[in-house]
Formats: structure tokens, C-alpha cells, sequence
């Protein structure tokens, strides 16, 4: 089985961060979010990937070709944005020789055994109930348990389970030909080819659709979701017992510290993940996510996403900054 996961979208919703970085490599718990992904995978036994790649999209290559030389790795350009349909259906020749294929979006990150949506006897979608689902693509059951409506961000839901973007199907030719079907009549909903429109028509030819319930899943499209994410990581790792004795400083764990850190007169943690070559004095750090070759210095930050190569001096702040930024408020 081969896993398409496609990683081409512009990552809007985390600008700053993203003029400079491709969403799937901001870190959380100290590594990207594509190495998460991609391990996540690996442990339930797939080792040949598709990447459909667009915005930025030679920093994924490189961190991929560089980080899992050992897997099978191949990488579809999409050259416009026009939907998530339009990305697979770009990628289509990559495996269309394939029995099965897992469809995995590049910027989630699951809670839970994802084994249990590979043992299914047929094409099935992982869901969660969802207290607000207008905002999902969203799948209604029928009496027999099977899915007879995929519909995507319906403002009038019948259903409340939400797909949280994985996607297991059986029937790779029908699939294709359903891509297809979207592409050569131009059928789009909210101007792009959507993959639930594909999926709703693969049912109405009467191919059956299961779902799987999935614990939890993060978009980490959002500061505050990828926050909690890393959060969230965090307290499920194993204690990072490899932490240097920094000069009178405090670690308050859960946290990550990347390699080669300067850190003194500081207290960092909880929930804190630092990068490699970062520089943290007289700092106190908390809920946050520091990129590698920052410097944080004479500054008290919470809830706080700071990017590589950012320079920090004398804040009390919850902020939100970029790539090669530099702030001076003291």
C-alpha cells in the first residue's frame, strides 16, 4: 500500500510562519509536523509515499529525501491550487497501478492506532463526532452502516461526523475515474475540486464506503491548535533525560530542547519545545514553540509561537512571530 499525502496548500493560517517555512515543517515537539505524519505511518507498516508538493515545496523534498532516505519516496508537483481533489488527481499516475492506497493530509496529526482503518475489508474514511460539523467535510450512514452521503461543509448538516483526513480506498480505478469524472465536467464546490465530491460519487455507483472512528485528530493549521498539538506530544514522550545542566536555569517538564542550546537565568516549561542553535537568557518560557537559531532574551512568553532565526529582547507577550524576525522592545 502506498500513502499519498499531499502538502501543497500555502498554509495561509499560519502566516507569519509560512511566507518562509511549508506548514508540514514547523516543529511540534520538536520535530516538523511531516516527521510525525511519516513516523506515524512507518509504525503501522507503509514505506512507499507520494508527496504532492506545490508552495515551498523543494524544503519538503529535501527534509524527506534527507531525513528518510530509506523509504520509497516519490513527489507530484501540483502547479495551482484547485483543491484537494485536483492535488490527488494530479498524483494519479503515481498510483494507479496500486491495489490500495492511504490518503493522509500533510498538515494532521492523529491520536490514536490508525491500524484499524488498514484492516478494514473495504474503502473507508476516518471520522469523529464533532459538536460543530459545518466546517468538515461530513459523512452521513445509511441503515446498512455503509456511507450514503459525503458532503463537504454543508451549512445544513445531516450528520455530525467529521472526516479528519484519512482516507483508505480499495477501489484505486474507480477512484481515478471519479477524479476524473470532477476534472472533465468541471464539477467543483467552493470554486476547487473537492475529494468528497469524489468519494460522493464513487457511492452513487454503489461502492461501499465504511468508516472508522478516529480518538482524536489536530488540523495544525492554527496557533492555538498547534499549540495544544505540542502540548499534547509533549506529555505523551517519553522525559527528554538528555537536557544539559543549563546555568541557573529551571526545566519544568514536559519539554523539548534541541541540540547545541545556550540557555541561562532562564525557566522554561511546561509544554515547551526549543530548536537546535537556540539562545534563551534571563527568559521564561511557557506553552511555546521556539524555532531553531532564535534568540530569547530578558522576556516572559507564553502561548507563543516563535519562528527560526527570530531575535527576541525584552517582551512580556504572547506572540506570533515569523521567520528572520527581529523585535526589540526593551
Amino acid at each position: 500500500m502506498k500513502a499519498v499525502i499531499p502538502v501543497a496548500g500555502a498554509g495561509t493560517r499560519l502566516r507569519p510562519h509560512t511566507y518562509t517555512q511549508p506548514k508540514p515543517l514547523i516543529p511540534v515537539a520538536g520535530k516538523p509536523i511531516i516527521a510525525s505524519i511519516i513516523d506515524q505511518l512507518v509504525e503501522i507498516g507503509i514505506r512507499e509515499f507520494i508527496f504532492v508538493i506545490g508552495y515551498l515545496g523543494d524544503k519538503i523534498r529535501d527534509y524527506v529525501e534527507s531525513r528518510y532516505a530509506h523509504l520509497s519516496t516519490e513527489f507530484v508537483y501540483q502547479d495551482e491550487r484547485l483543491g484537494l481533489g485536483h492535488a490527488i488527481w494530479v498524483a494519479r499516475h503515481a498510483f494507479e497501478e496500486c491495489d490500495e492506497i492511504l490518503i493522509v493530509l500533510g498538515d494532521t496529526i492523529f491520536d490514536g492506532d490508525l491500524k484499524d482503518i488498514l484492516r478494514a475489508p473495504n474503502s473507508c474514511l476516518g471520522v469523529k463526532k464533532v459538536e460543530d460539523p459545518r466546517e468538515f467535510g461530513v459523512v452521513a450512514l445509511g441503515e446498512d452502516g455503509y456511507i450514503k452521503q459525503v458532503v463537504e461543509k454543508p451549512k445544513i448538516p445531516t450528520s455530525n461526523m467529521a472526516l479528519v483526513g484519512i482516507y483508505k480506498i480499495s477501489e484505486v480505478p474507480a477512484f481515478i475515474a471519479a477524479l476524473q469524472y470532477l476534472i472533465d465536467h468541471n464539477v467543483r464546490t467552493r470554486d476547487e475540486f473537492q475529494l468528497t465530491d469524489a468519494l460522493m460519487y464513487m457511492v452513487e455507483q454503489g461502492i461501499r464506503f465504511s468508516v472508522c472512528a478516529i480518538e482524536n485528530w489536530f488540523d495544525c493549521g492554527k496557533k492555538e491548535i498547534l499549540l495544544e498539538t505540542n502540548a499534547m506530544l509533549l506529555k505523551r514522550r517519553p522525559v527528554q533525560k538528555d537536557i544539559p545542566l543549563f546555568e541557573n536555569t529551571i526545566i519544568i517538564q514536559p519539554v523539548s530542547i534541541g541540540q547545541n542550546c545556550k540557555i541561562s537565568n532562564s525557566i522554561i516549561g511546561p509544554n515547551v519545545s526549543v530548536g537546535d542553535h537556540s539562545t534563551l537568557n534571563y527568559a521564561i518560557v511557557r506553552n511555546s514553540i521556539i524555532g531553531s537559531f532564535a534568540s530569547i532574551e530578558e522576556a516572559v512568553l507564553h502561548r507563543s509561537i516563535i519562528g527560526s532565526d527570530a531575535s527576541i529582547k525584552g517582551l512580556s507577550q504572547s506572540l506570533n512571530i515569523g521567520d528572520n524576525t527581529e523585535i526589540d522592545f526593551s
